[in-house]
């Protein structure tokens, strides 16, 4: 599909834990390139709209994905405790906590619910940036750009160290790291 794909990190995942991936969201093909830079199985949290797609909703379905429907906030909790049932029988989770893609490749706010769910799971955080996603795909382009697109995971971000803090700066301390790794 014209990606060289090159990624840094991988030497920070233990693949004897579950954890909350979590990254920014630049592109349509992130659902791609994601799975292919993290070496670990996964479910994703995703906007529920998606799982009425043809084709994309049936297999979406059948992975397991969590569908969360980011403008009612009662079946939006319903969705996170879900994930966090799933956190908690040791299976990771993914979500992109900007809720979009975003539509000038600079990463946008955070939304809350994340980290609600980080924190009432105890999850450790496995933070990652995509660059180069946004320039291969743009929001409403069929134009697709080759190039090297780069995921950078960080250190994963333990709970102890996060246990005490607000939902607020949980939020702002992971979108700092995210948003350091996507300069990298």
């Amino acid at each position: 599909m014209g990606i060289k794909l090159v990624v840094t990190g991988k030497e920070y995942i233990r693949s004897d834990q579950a954890y909350l991936i979590m990254g920014n969201h630049q592109s349509l093909f992130d659902i791609f390139v994601i799975p292919a830079a993290i070496p670990l199985c996964f479910i994703g949290v995703e906007a529920a709209y998606h799982f009425s797609l043809p084709v994309w909703g049936y297999l979406i379905r059948k992975w397991g994905c969590i569908p969360i429907e980011r403008n009612n906030l009662k079946n939006a909790i319903l969705s996170l405790e879900m994930a966090k049932k799933t956190l908690l029988s040791g299976m990771n989770i993914g979500i992109l906590p900007e809720g979009h893609r975003t539509l000038t490749g600079e990463i946008t706010p955070f939304k809350k619910g994340p980290f609600h769910l980080a924190k009432d799971a105890n999850a450790d955080i496995l933070p990652f940036a995509t660059i180069g996603l946004f320039n291969y795909h743009r929001k409403s382009s069929l134009i697709l750009t080759p190039g090297v697109v780069k995921v950078n995971i960080g250190k994963p971000v333990p709970y102890d160290t996060f246990k005490d803090l607000s939902v607020e700066e949980t939020r702002q301390n992971l979108f700092d790291i995210i948003s350091k790794l996507s300069q990298q």
